[in-house]
Formats: C-alpha cells, structure tokens, sequence
C-alpha cells in the first residue's frame, strides 16, 4: 500500500514521471537519473509526493526530497547533517542543524557509487531510529 503523497488519484510515482516530462530539459534529465540511483540504492523506498508538488523519497521516513528549480535540481537529505559525507556530496544547506542538500547544475554529475552510498546511509539512519515495534515487518 502506498503512503500519502497522491493527488487527484494519481499515484506519487506518475506525478513524478509527469514533473520530470514537464520539466523537459537538463533538470528533467538529472531527476530522472537521481531517481533511479535512489531506487537503486533503495528498492524498497517508497515515492511519495508533498508539499504541493515535492516529488519524496522515504524508508522508515523521509530520505529526501527532489525539488526542481530554474539553475538547478536539489535533493534535500532531511537528517543530512548525521550522515558521514566522504564524497563532499553535500554543497548546500551546511549551516542547517539537520538538514544538508545537493545542487546539482546544469553540466554537473554526481558520482553514483558515492551518491547510493549516502542514500543507503540515510534509509539505515531512518531505520535505526525506529523502535522495534514500528519496523516494517520483512516477509
């Protein structure tokens, strides 16, 4: 079952496709292929879709957001500042006390191996802080 996140009845993951087909450019392109490191890095995370157009991706909660603006693509990693950063990945939201993000502009790549292993970091930090209890079951 999918978490919250549709609008109008389309599920999360079409609103993201239809963001990323409407966005067309560089900026689609680069969603897109964030997209599929995070679910491959994270099969089982889940798409959701907040705040009046924030396509999210969670696992135990939220492991980022992918916001679309004019010079760049941001991922915002909400407990980002708890999360080890070999890479330097982190370049945005640094003075924040929990959250770090990644912009990435026109031209620029992010290193996938680098990138999947923060985005794992993150889903295991949202699982860590859950209380056994409210763990999702794994079949």
């Amino acid at each position: 079952m999918k978490k919250s996140g549709a609008s109008l009845g389309q599920p999360a993951s079409e609103l993201i496709s239809n963001r990323i087909a409407e966005l067309g450019d560089w900026r689609g392109k680069t969603l897109s292929r964030m997209r599929r490191l995070i679910k491959e890095a994270v099969p089982d995370a889940v798409e959701e879709w907040k705040w009046m157009g924030t396509p999210v991706w969670s696992y135990d909660g939220i492991i980022c957001t992918g916001e679309s603006y004019r010079k760049a693509i941001k991922l915002t990693f909400t407990k980002g500042a708890f999360l080890k950063d070999p890479a330097r990945l982190f370049n945005s939201s640094l003075d924040g006390n929990l959250r770090r993000a990644i912009d990435i502009h026109e031209e620029e790549e992010v290193d996938e191996s680098d990138f999947k292993a923060l985005v794992r970091q993150a889903a295991a930090l949202n699982s860590s802080g859950k209380s056994k209890a409210s763990k999702k079951a794994k079949s």
